[in-house]
């Protein structure tokens, strides 16, 4: 059996558990071809940038679950899964992946209401009298 390499990618509040196997670069994503699940409105070749970096696109079949978060969200955090178990294939395409800052969790989150408030930062109109 071919060897696997497993890394997990984040963002938001989306999760990307990702499997590589050596292949002919498939995807697969919650059992859909990429195409399928994101339906044409995410670029394939900005998730697929970890691969072009390391020249390693017709290498490897990624297989991964998805969960939480919106479709950007959740091709975000496949693109940093991938780039996570690139690192796993080979420790050497680290500074490449970095620099691109591929390596890097966005963690950026939507900020919670505020009791007694509008929103996060919104604040009601105040009247004086």
């Amino acid at each position: 059996m071919a060897e696997q390499y497993y890394a997990t990618g984040k963002r938001k509040t989306a999760i990307a558990r990702v499997w590589l196997k050596s292949g002919k670069g498939e995807f697969n994503v919650n059992a859909l071809s990429f195409e399928d699940y994101f339906g044409g409105s995410i670029d394939k070749s900005k998730t697929t940038k970890p691969f072009a970096l390391t020249d390693t696109i017709e290498g490897y079949d990624v297989f991964a679950t998805l969960k939480g978060g919106g479709k950007n969200a959740q091709s975000e955090a496949l693109r940093h899964g991938i780039a996570k178990a690139l690192l796993e294939v080979n420790p050497e395409y680290r500074n490449a992946l970095k620099k691109a800052g591929m390596l890097t969790r966005d963690s950026r989150v939507k900020e919670r209401k505020k009791y007694g408030q509008k929103g996060a930062r919104a604040r009601f109109q105040f009247s004086k009298r």
